[in-house]
Parts: structure tokens; C-alpha cells; sequence
């Protein structure tokens, strides 16, 4: 089962279709697990839809399949998807809007704008998440609107996808508030990057999306700066620190202990905006010591960062990242990695957790990655790993029977990794199953 999700994308990339008399064990496999009901509904076909509207187990099909709903129209059809959007269940109207977004982003809007103001506050918070898909300089005049709404949530919301959109007047309005808080002091022996944090928060940042209350434990003035700095523009700072990178930025020391404070911020901003430049810049490099960077404040911040990059940049600062820091830290990071893993990536996996083996490191320590890598290492690496099955001599401080636990872990590893070989060149024309 663990394997599954891994035999759909397989099984969807090839263009195969499910046999009818495996479609019950489909639809219940898919009922229990929500991961897996995309790619098991597209492998089942319409034939699922006709069978879950059969069996009330199977219900799930026709909510998250789009069209599967027995109203849905066809998106070609414009009467039926206005009678639809007028009549229709909410789930029924999420899902349409979510289809027509992604057809024809200025249609879907369209249509929202037409019942906005009569819609009840938590649908049009789940209206507006939808706006997302798609997400262009067009919707900045309804996204504008929705500043002014009456519910702090969709305020809060649209807030953020302007935000998100640079070139926006919201951006602006940020960009311009953050820059008057932030600067560089030149008359120091060392330029520094001085803050002073606003003193209020006044309405028209309310409207923007700041949130006035801050949360327990933290100091409304750092409160209000944070938000401001992540919904401002990166492109704003390089213009405002004399056309310096983003490495250069980072690098400059921050007076008065802003430090923290401040790269947490741009963490979130390049998180939010997608920023490759910045994501490196905060990331640091991942040999450094505790490979945090000097912005990343935790292994989550640090993963969500990596996303940014491309699959392969990704992978490689993850391995060096191992290969300096072993495999303690590393489970979140490895999360955000590409299946399956590229070779450098994989390599320093199998190296890391040779190593922790001859150390007579606390085995049970490693099961998560292990659990990782049988999902994620390539099948290929399996041959690398026969010299690992062997109970190793366990030094007098390791822990007790840790010997057999990593034989027997290397084991399930090579024979998980040999099966998934068999199972994809079994899904590949041509190509005999090893």
C-alpha cells in the first residue's frame, strides 16, 4: 500500500486504465486514504463515477472528481454552468469554480464577482482560496474589493494573494511602509541595517491585511514590522541597500537584535512570492555551521525555502546539507525532495546511514529515513547496497543489538528498492521486468 501512490502516477504517466474487476479495491483504497484519490479516480475512469453513484461507501468520487457531481455541466456550456453556480450545492459550486479557474481564469472571477455580496462569509473565504490557481494581475481590482469585506478572514486573504502579485497597489503600499522602516546606517565602520518598527498600526494597515493583535509572547511593534517586511516586494530591498544582492542583504549585519526578526520576515516573502534569489541567498550555504543559514530559523522554515528551487538545485543542497550534518536533522528537508531522489541525493543517504551503522549509532533513530528512502531512493541504487546486509561488528558502545536491526533494515530497504524496479519496468512498454 505504501507503494501505491508511486504505481498510479506510474500507471497515469503511461496511459494505462484500470481493468473493471479492480475498480471495488480501487474506490476502497482511495475511500480511506485522500492522497491517493486524484490519481486513483483518474487511473478508474468514468466507470468510478457510474459505480459510486451506486454505493453510497464510494460517495467521495463524485465530491472530488471534477464533473463527477450529477449536475456538473460541461464547462463548454455556459447556461448550464450559470445554473450550476445559482443552484447548486456548495461543494458543487467549489468544484465548478476550481474547473472553470483552471480553463478560463477571467470567467471564474466573473462569475464570483456576480454573487459576491449575497454569499455567506466562510464560502466566499473558500471562493477566494480559489483564486489562487491562476493567479494574475487581472484580479487585482476584485481582490481590491474584497480589502473592504466585512469578514477579517477574507480581508486577511485577499491581503495575501495581492501580495503575491508584485506589480499590485497593495505591494506598493507595503513595499512603501517596510522601506521606511528599514535601512542602511553608512556612517558605521561596517554598514548595518538598522529598523525602527512602527509605533502604531493604523487603519489603513488594517485594510492591507496587518493583523493589530499580536499573539501572545510577541511585542506588537515586532508583530506589525514582520508582516509588513513578507508582504512587501523583495524586489524592493536590492533598490534600497544601494543595489546590493540578496546575499550581499543578508550578509549585513542588523543593529539592536532586529536580526531574527527581520530574515524570519524574508523568509516568509520569498516563501510567499516563490523567489528562487532569495530562497539561496536566506538558505546560506548547507555546509554551513547548522546549515541554517543566517535566516532560516527552523527546519521547516529551511524546507519550505528549498521548494523555491528547482528539483535539482534542491536535491543537491540537501545532499550537501547530509553530507556535513548526517541524517539527524534532515527527515523534513528530505520531504521536499523529488522522487525519486537524483543520484547525488541518494548517495549521500546510503553513505549517511553507512555511516551511522559502523558508528553503532541507536538504529531505531533512523527507521523514519529509512521508511524514506525505500519510497524515494532510485531502484538502481539497490546494488550498492548489498554490501550493507551483513550484521556489522558492533563497537562496545553502540547500542544493544543495533547490529541485526540495521542488517535486517538494509534488507526490507534492498528488497523494497528491487520491487519498485520490477513494478515500473513492468509499466514500461518494452522493457522486461527484472
Amino acid at each position: 500500500m505504501e507503494l501505491l501512490p508511486q504505481w498510479l502516477q506510474a500507471a497515469n504517466t503511461r496511459g494505462y486504465a484500470a481493468p473493471p474487476q479492480a475498480l471495488p479495491a480501487l474506490l476502497d483504497a482511495a475511500r480511506g486514504r485522500t492522497d491517493l484519490r486524484p490519481a486513483a479516480l483518474r487511473f478508474a475512469g468514468p466507470r468510478a463515477l457510474w459505480l459510486a453513484r451506486l454505493n453510497p461507501d464510494w460517495r467521495f468520487a463524485l465530491r472530488a472528481a471534477p464533473g463527477g457531481g450529477p449536475s456538473a455541466p460541461d464547462l463548454r456550456d455556459p447556461q448550464g454552468i450559470r445554473r450550476l453556480w445559482q443552484e447548486g450545492l456548495f461543494a458543487e459550486r467549489v468544484t465548478l469554480l476550481t474547473a472553470l479557474r483552471s480553463r478560463d481564469a477571467a470567467a471564474a472571477r466573473t462569475l464570483l464577482e456576480e454573487t459576491w455580496v449575497t454569499e455567506r462569509a466562510e464560502d466566499r473565504l473558500m471562493f477566494l482560496d480559489s483564486l489562487r490557481a491562476g493567479l494574475a494581475p487581472d484580479d487585482e481590482t476584485f481582490l481590491e474589493r474584497a480589502l473592504a469585506d466585512r469578514s477579517r478572514n477574507v480581508r486577511e486573504t485577499a491581503a495575501e494573494l495581492l501580495s503575491a502579485l508584485p506589480a499590485s497597489a497593495l505591494a506598493a503600499r507595503m513595499a512603501a511602509r517596510a522601506a521606511a522602516c528599514v535601512a542602511v546606517d553608512r556612517t558605521r565602520d561596517v554598514p548595518t541595517i538598522v529598523v525602527e518598527a512602527p509605533h502604531e498600526c493604523d487603519a489603513a494597515m488594517e485594510r492591507d491585511g496587518v493583523v493589530a493583535k499580536a499573539p501572545a509572547g510577541r511585542g506588537e511593534r515586532s508583530w506589525w514590522l514582520g508582516q509588513l517586511v513578507e508582504a512587501a516586494p523583495l524586489g524592493t530591498w536590492p533598490g534600497r541597500f544601494g543595489g546590493r544582492t540578496p546575499e550581499e542583504i543578508v550578509a549585513l549585519p542588523v543593529a539592536d537584535g532586529w536580526q531574527g526578526e527581520l530574515h524570519a520576515a524574508w523568509c516568509r516573502a520569498a516563501v510567499r512570492q516563490r523567489d528562487a534569489a532569495w530562497s539561496r541567498a536566506l538558505l546560506g550555504e548547507p555546509s554551513a555551521p547548522e546549515a541554517g543559514g543566517p535566516g532560516a530559523v527552523s527546519l521547516a522554515e529551511r524546507a519550505r525555502l528549498l521548494a523555491a528551487l528547482d528539483a535539482g538545485e534542491r536535491a543537491a543542497w540537501v545532499a550537501g546539507f547530509i553530507e556535513t550534518h548526517g541524517l539527524s536533522e534532515a527527515f523534513q528537508l528530505l520531504g521536499v525532495c523529488a522522487v525519486p531522489w537524483a543520484p547525488p541525493l541518494g548517495r549521500a543517504v546510503v553513505d549517511a546511514l553507512n555511516i551511522a551503522r559502523d558508528a553503532g549509532s541507536y538504529p531505531w533513530s533512523f527507521s523514519g529515513v529509512m521508511g524514506l528512502a525505500e519510497r524515494c531512493l532510485d531502484p538502481s541504487e539497490a546494488s550498492r547496497l548489498d554490501a550493507l546486509l551483513a550484521i556489522p561488528d558492533e563497537p562496545e558502545d553502540a547500542a544493544p543489538g543495533a547490529g541485526s536491526y540495521w542488517s535486517e533494515a538494509f534488507q526490507r530497504l534492498v528488497t523494497t528498492l528491487r520491487l519498485r524496479g520490477a513494478m515500473l519496468a513492468e509499466l514500461t512498454p518494452g522493457e522486461p521486468a527484472p
